[in-house]
């Protein structure tokens, strides 16, 4: 059977979207999925999206990592769901809806071209090997570094992605250089995608806490975040025990649309 997909990117973070709410594919399909992700062989993705029907919410996103196993929440990938969601006609732009994810329900607006995609309270840093951890959705590990641009994230992300204090998991690994009073630049590696991707969404709202963190100040903070694939942005607010009012903003556009043949 021919089944239409739909590519989206976010900053890059791109994904093979499928309208589910018929229900139609099993989200149990690993070897599926991750052959759509394929770079050569496939569609090319760093993961795969179900949009799915919810009676409760304006949709379900379930977000699927490149290897073709369900993961823990991906706030580009949220931004996509959202502005497919549009496309859609499940939401409108200025709408204030609510969708449900792995970690729950998620607040987001469209406004023009950027989705703002509310994420869930996190707590304060931890001081982690010789960096920081953080769970914003999902799990991160964050270092400090000069000379981003020709720093060696791969190697170094692989080695902490699989460090034995993560186990069994692992976690996402993210680098981090200051670049002005309210800027930074992050580099990722993701688990999952085992590489580096042009931009990780929950990454980069762990890196702009953390610098927030480290920053003696308890107001409303925005933090830019530049990216291989673009600018982020991070609002947010500091309270004693962690942070709340958590908002990832940027944009989410679709790239194309397609038909994909799958065998039953």
């Amino acid at each position: 059977m021919d089944l239409i997909f739909y590519k989206y990117q976010g900053t890059g973070n791109d994904f093979v979207m499928i309208d589910n709410r018929s229900g139609w594919v099993d989200r149990s399909e690993q070897d599926l999925f991750a052959s759509w992700c394929d770079r050569r062989f496939g569609i090319g993705a760093d993961g795969v999206i179900l949009l799915q029907a919810h009676p409760d919410y304006a949709f379900e996103m379930v977000y699927i990592n490149a290897d073709g196993k369900e993961g823990s929440m991906c706030g580009n990938g949220g931004r996509c769901a959202v502005r497919f969601a549009q496309a859609l006609g499940l939401v409108a732009a200025e709408m204030a809806f609510e969708f449900l994810a792995v970690d729950g329900p998620h607040q987001a607006q469209i406004t023009g071209e950027l989705v703002h995609l509310h994420m869930i309270d996190a707590g304060l840093p931890l001081k982690a090997l010789s960096g920081w951890y953080l769970h914003t959705g999902s799990p991160h590990h964050l270092e400090l570094v000069n000379g981003l641009s020709t720093f060696p994230v791969v190697d170094a992300g692989h080695a902490l992605r699989w460090h034995a204090n993560y186990a069994p998991g692992g976690t996402n690994v993210n680098f981090i250089e200051v670049t002005g009073d309210d800027s930074i630049h992050v580099r990722t590696f993701e688990r999952g995608v085992e590489a580096e991707t042009f931009s990780c969404g929950t990454g980069v709202t762990a890196a702009a806490l953390l610098i927030d963190y480290l920053l003696p100040t308890t107001e409303i903070r925005s933090i830019n975040i530049q990216t291989a694939g673009g600018l982020l942005t991070v609002n947010f607010r500091r309270e004693s025990t962690g942070y709340t009012q958590i908002v990832l903003i940027g944009p989410a556009k679709k790239v194309f649309e397609g038909v994909v043949a799958v065998k039953r």
